[in-house]
């Protein structure tokens, strides 16, 4: 099969008769291995960090398919880039399932990962016909970053994808692949097309418009799976485009006019999907700087937590680069390189979001030299060395403590995090009601199981960020033991607040009426009486 997960034995005698036999593939073997491990892994870390973010964005588009509310706080929530295609797929099982927003989110995280497993099998294939290639790519992407842990939304290691495998940005990643391989399998029907062939003493030219060349609809299809991954997680369709650029830009072919045509067909509609898209406007995107402060921690400490990946891919995407000045990896690389750089100078520091798909030219050509059939010279029998020790630093000193679980790790490696749930609390909050909080974890926890909070935790284009501001500002005036009762009922009449939850050592407001707590955590859910009623 194309995508590298099963392969026909050669057929001899009676077997040749029956059309032969197949048999897996080292990838499907160890591919589907992966999948298994890490399904589990994935399935043993509660809810954290972004994922109530997610989740929350599900029940809100549960709760109104057309006209959702804002993720995080009850204000309109037109314009919000959350709801994108692949969240409106998750809307649409839940309501069709009755399972709740988180356990929709929590179920999408192997489906992604078969998206991911399947597109890296099928991009690898389009790099190197040999059968170990797409194993040693995998593991090179999960294991070789580097020795300080990198944990983001589009970071793909072992230990960040316990927690991300159900983002959006997994999913964008995986559909990335297989654009890449789409245009790897074009740009090679054009290099075919455009090739010289002589005839007798007169040499012929084609001009890529000719039988062999691939149909204007498989460019459209490209074109239209970008314009998804665009609307699904837009910065890594960045890298998605910088990758399809990359490709195109390595074809050799004789005229240009046909493939053009064809490139510029994608590229419109890819725009014209982006375009007809009713909950946001992605093009709105360019140039907002509400999540770039948030980011600028990406580009600290980029030796120690991407060491690995550049010093033994370096040397692969040189080995690429001095064959074929050309080459896509290289190419790829580059232009990704190029795209962290802008976000550094001019400070839209969310650019380095694609920083995990900047490593895979590293990781995967490092995956290809190394299945370089033998004999071997010195430099690549070191190089594969490195790589094994490589890979042995990376999982020891980060990534093993996401598959070693605590109850059989002799060494006591990093574990992933382990949130506290807040179900105790979510049973007394009907949906909608708005809670007024300011702890770190229930922030981001809280609006997963249907409610609201006075001041979202994340920036969003949907909302203008200087009332968020206004609103945080608000939750600290009623909090402060300094507070009145009368700036406190303020506050809460013009939030409709509902609820207080609130951390270890907060002072309980005398008004407040103290409806459960959290003996793990310590945390103090409470009613007060000053929010109106929400309406609708």
């Amino acid at each position: 099969m194309s995508s590298g997960l099963l392969e026909k034995s050669g057929a001899r005698g009676a077997t040749a008769l029956r059309g032969g036999r197949w048999h897996p593939s080292p990838y499907l073997v160890f591919g589907a291995l992966f999948w298994v491990v890490m399904t589990l892994a994935y399935w043993r870390v509660p809810m954290c960090c972004d994922f109530g973010q997610h989740a929350a964005v599900v029940e809100r588009l549960k709760a109104n398919l057309l006209h959702p509310r804002h993720p995080m706080a009850d204000l309109p929530g037109a314009g919000s880039p959350y709801y994108s295609p692949y969240a409106v797929a998750q809307a649409l099982f839940a309501r069709l399932t009755g399972l709740a927003g988180w356990e929709v989110v929590k179920l999408t995280g192997p489906l992604n990962l078969l998206v991911l497993l399947t597109g890296i099998g099928r991009f690898v294939r389009t790099l190197t016909p040999h059968r170990w290639a797409p194993v040693f790519a995998l593991y090179a992407m999960v294991l070789l970053w580097g020795t300080r842990m990198a944990w983001w939304s589009g970071y793909l290691g072992l230990m960040s994808m316990t927690g991300n495998l159900a983002y959006p940005s997994t999913f964008a990643i995986g559909l990335t692949f297989w654009i890449w391989s789409w245009t790897a399998h074009l740009t090679r029907t054009e290099t075919r097309t455009g090739t010289h062939t002589r005839t007798g003493t007169r040499t012929e030219t084609s001009t890529g418009t000719g039988t062999d060349a691939a149909p204007f609809w498989q460019y459209a299809a490209v074109g239209a799976l970008t314009g998804l991954t665009l609307l699904i997680h837009p910065i890594t369709a960045v890298g998605t485009v910088t990758g399809v650029v990359a490709f195109a830009l390595s074809r050799r072919t004789g005229r240009k006019d046909g493939q053009l045509k064809r490139w510029g067909l994608a590229l419109v509609t890819a725009g014209a999907l982006a375009a007809i898209w009713p909950y946001y406007s992605v093009f709105s995107l360019v140039g907002d700087q509400s999540v770039d402060a948030m980011h600028r921690q990406l580009y600290q400490e980029m030796p120690a937590r991407f060491w690995l990946a550049a010093t033994l891919g370096l040397p692969s995407l040189y080995l690429r680069w001095n064959r074929d000045r050309r080459d896509p990896l290289v190419l790829m690389f580059a232009l990704n390189c190029a795209v962290i750089a802008y976000g550094w100078v001019t400070g839209h520091y969310t650019y380095g979001r694609i920083i995990g798909l900047t490593l895979v030219p590293l990781q995967f050509a490092l995956a290809v030299e190394l299945t370089v059939p033998r004999p071997w010279s010195r430099a690549r029998r070191a190089l594969g060395v490195a790589a094994v020790a490589g890979a042995l630093v990376g999982f020891l000193t980060i990534q093993a403590g996401a598959v070693v679980p605590r109850a059989l790790d002799p060494i006591g490696f990093d574990q992933p995090p382990r949130w506290p749930t807040y179900t105790w609390a979510a049973r007394y909050i009907a949906p909608g009601e708005v809670v007024l909080t300011d702890g770190y974890r229930p922030t981001r926890s809280l609006p997963a199981y249907g409610p609201n909070l006075v001041a979202p935790a994340w920036p969003d284009p949907a909302l203008d960020e200087r009332e968020r501001s206004r609103r945080m500002s608000a939750v600290h005036t009623y909090l402060a033991p300094t507070s009145s009762r009368a700036e406190r009922e303020s506050i809460a009449r013009r939030y409709h607040v509902h609820w207080l939850l609130l951390t270890r050592g907060q002072r309980l407001p005398p008004e407040a009426v103290v409806v459960a707590w959290s003996r793990k955590t310590g945390e103090v859910l409470a009613r007060v009486n000053g929010g109106a009623p929400r309406e609708g």
